[in-house]
């Protein structure tokens, strides 16, 4: 359904985008104007200000929480408190619990009078633009502000938020419903395949860099299947879209669980709960990594960073990883 809302958000959209390379992009911001003319204000801060990011609406839920993870990280970094703007759907906020004791962004403009304050993009690691954004918020110092992110403003290593975010999943009253395939008497590997979207269109380098051949997987797996000694019996649970013959490389493997049809709750609380999660180039599954006590055997040429600790294994393009690494996750599991 269109809304008034949503043609504002597209054609504000294609104002950033358009803007974005010019030496004017910051004016087109209420923002910055008002740090052009208030930069110099002495008075002393006499409100609890907020930061926020919005969740992309348009996108999906992996792609939605690195937008939540870069509000709550950059918060931080400001030093200001966090706000909460839902996710969509709104069962997600329910189920990853990231909004429980945080005010939303919602209650903070009809209760307590805030009113929002949108930020231009800057660049995370440079000290000029990071300075800009802390004039800009010390110039609101004396005001009720929320200030909001620009649409899908970067944060590279998302693992900076790991404690937090793991301490609102876990503890979440969802996790009471939580209802899991797997048997804790099994060592139990999840693996996501990365299909759909991205077999679109062969020609878009955009959907050709998230790709990632059967090979890859099989090779991935086939290594993690051999250097597994638990005398638990080991499971495999295979996430992706299509048919059983569309990965022919797998057949072989016993105790193979294909898992195609599972909605996309199920299968993200399935890669949380994994012994050992294999993850595509996809943040569908990069973000229930984060939130994974297990072992993580990741693609190393992605667009997110990646923590570096024993439970994080990262594989090259051709499938190969440092297989000592592994057996040393698996003998501290």
């Amino acid at each position: 359904m269109v809304t008034f809302e949503k043609i504002k958000m597209k054609i504000w959209g294609f104002i950033v985008k358009s803007t974005r390379d010019k030496k004017f992009y910051h004016y087109i911001y209420r923002s910055y104007w008002h740090y052009l003319f208030s930069h110099s204000c002495t008075q002393k801060d006499t409100h609890i200000n907020y930061f926020t990011a919005r969740p992309n609406p348009g996108a999906g839920i992996g792609h939605q929480i690195a937008n939540w993870n870069a509000g709550y990280w950059f918060a931080k970094k400001f030093g200001l408190n966090f706000a909460h703007i839902a996710f969509t759907p709104l069962t997600w906020d329910s189920f990853l619990g990231f909004g429980n004791n945080e005010p939303s962004v919602t209650e903070l403009i009809k209760k307590e009078k805030y009113k929002i304050r949108k930020l231009p993009i800057f660049n995370e690691f440079n000290s000029e633009s990071i300075k800009l954004i802390q004039q800009i918020i010390k110039s609101y110092s004396h005001k009720k502000i929320i200030f909001l992110c620009e649409q899908d403003q970067g944060y590279l290593n998302q693992y900076g938020v790991i404690d937090d975010i793991k301490n609102k999943f876990y503890s979440a009253p969802a996790r009471k419903n939580d209802q899991l395939i797997y048997s804790e008497d099994n060592f139990n590997i999840a693996i996501h395949v990365r299909r759909g979207d991205i077999m679109t269109d062969s020609s878009n380098p955009n959907l050709v860099m998230r790709y990632l051949s059967n090979d890859y997987f099989e090779k991935v797996l086939k290594q993690i299947v051999d250097n597994i000694h638990t005398p638990k019996s080991v499971h495999i649970y295979f996430f992706s879209q299509g048919k059983p013959e569309d990965f022919p490389e797998f057949v072989a493997y016993t105790n193979l669980h294909w898992c195609l049809d599972m909605d996309a709750q199920d299968s993200f609380l399935h890669f949380v709960y994994a012994d050992l999660l294999i993850t595509s180039k996809s943040s569908f599954s990069y973000k229930p990594a984060l939130l994974n006590n297990g072992i993580k055997v990741c693609p190393k040429n992605f667009w997110h960073g990646y923590p570096d600790s024993k439970d994080w294994i990262l594989c090259g393009n051709d499938g190969s990883f440092d297989v000592d690494k592994l057996k040393k996750a698996l003998s501290i599991l």
